[in-house]
């Protein structure tokens, strides 16, 4: 199984905690229990004390039953090895451990426990890396790096579903994360957002071929709305101007008391650069954030011990499938870029090109633009 970092907020009490130390007290009083214990790791354990003893156990012959019940020998080897990675350990501490085990024979069930909570706490790793990489400005690729994220994060579930298979009898009762603070849209992706609408605008047909761009990907419900009402006018192949465009938001229930028809058309009349720089940029800002929201999720969900692992993983599954639906968009909308700019990240072969097409550079807006700021 995948290792844990150390960072975990194991408390002492907890169940988990009681039962590594019913698991050593087993080991320690019959050592022959190693075998029953499976694939279990050092790295399993929430402590470096248990690391140490459970390492010094599976590194060390096992004695003769008859003399181990006779001597402390093989106890006094254990000991002996386990301080040269937890100097603090002494021979109470083991005494400690053989007096918490109820029963050796128990030691299989024991082991299944520290097995799930390790299980649970790598899972929460990863998905707080994939959380954070997602939302780092520093990073100099953090389309990649976040993808590479959720790579890790994919092979990470595929491997503990082998240890957790999901049984389809049995009942998934997941109760729903807190939401996420999403805050205010941030001002650059209003404005980009605004700058796609104008430049659609100008050049209809470049937007009805960027069917990789979503109404959900906007971070403004206007502009999610305006962005349906060009794409659909762009095929049905209706007359497109600012004016035409104004007159569809009416028709689609887009114009209220808090938005101006002058503003708007201000807004539409104002292109710069090309519709598909701008798609990708907003395409690129929501999967970030939908990673983002992927990794708190799963997160979430693991903080909740009440929830077994196979339903998590299969919850995390599902989850990862939502994003994957946009890093597939992601793929296609990049694929046509030049070979020099255009970084595949995922898997499987990406869809079929589309002839390349020349792309305008964009210069600084010269026009002050209208904010819409009301969702």
């Amino acid at each position: 199984m995948p290792h844990a970092s150390d960072d975990d907020d194991l408390e002492p009490a907890r169940p988990v905690y009681h039962a590594e130390r019913a698991l050593l007290g087993a080991l320690l009083l019959e050592p022959r229990r190693l075998q029953e214990v499976g694939d279990l790791v050092p790295e399993a354990f929430s402590t470096a004390e248990h690391r140490a003893l459970f390492t010094a156990i599976r590194s060390l012959p096992a004695p003769d039953p008859a003399r181990h019940a006779r001597t402390t020998t093989w106890l006094d080897r254990v000991l002996a090895t386990a301080r040269r990675q937890a100097r603090g350990l002494t021979a109470s501490h083991l005494h400690g451990l053989v007096r918490a085990c109820p029963q050796p024979r128990h030691a299989p069930a024991y082991a299944r426990i520290v097995q799930t909570e390790h299980a649970r706490r790598t899972l929460r790793t990863r998905a707080q890396r994939l959380a954070r990489t997602a939302d780092d400005p520093t990073l100099p690729d953090p389309v990649h790096a976040t993808l590479t994220e959720a790579d890790a994060l994919t092979d990470l579930i595929q491997e503990l579903s082998a240890h957790f298979p999901h049984r389809p009898d049995s009942p998934r009762l997941l109760p729903t994360p807190p939401p996420t603070d999403q805050g205010p849209p941030h001002g650059q992706a209003v404005e980009e957002e605004q700058l796609l609408l104008a430049t659609a605008t100008a050049h209809p047909d470049q937007a009805e071929r960027m069917r990789w761009l979503t109404p959900a990907d906007f971070t403004l419900p206007l502009h999610a709305g305006l962005w349906r009402c060009l794409t659909g006018m762009a095929r049905r192949r209706s007359p497109i101007d600012p004016v035409t465009v104004l007159w569809e938001a009416q028709q689609g229930g887009l114009l209220t008391s808090d938005i101006e028809p002058t503003e708007l058309l201000g807004l539409l009349t104002a292109p710069v650069g090309s519709p598909s720089h701008w798609g990708r940029r907003i395409l690129q800002r929501a999967l970030l954030t939908t990673a983002h929201h992927t990794g708190r999720h799963i997160e979430a969900h693991t903080k909740n011990p009440a929830i077994a692992p196979r339903h998590l993983l299969l919850d995390s599954r599902h989850a990862l499938a939502n994003f994957n639906s946009l890093r597939a968009r992601w793929s296609h909308a990049t694929s046509s870029m030049a070979p020099a700019n255009r970084p595949i990240h995922t898997r499987s072969p990406p869809p079929r090109s589309e002839a390349p097409r020349p792309t305008l550079q964009p210069q600084p807006p010269g026009t002050q633009l209208p904010k819409f700021s009301r969702r």
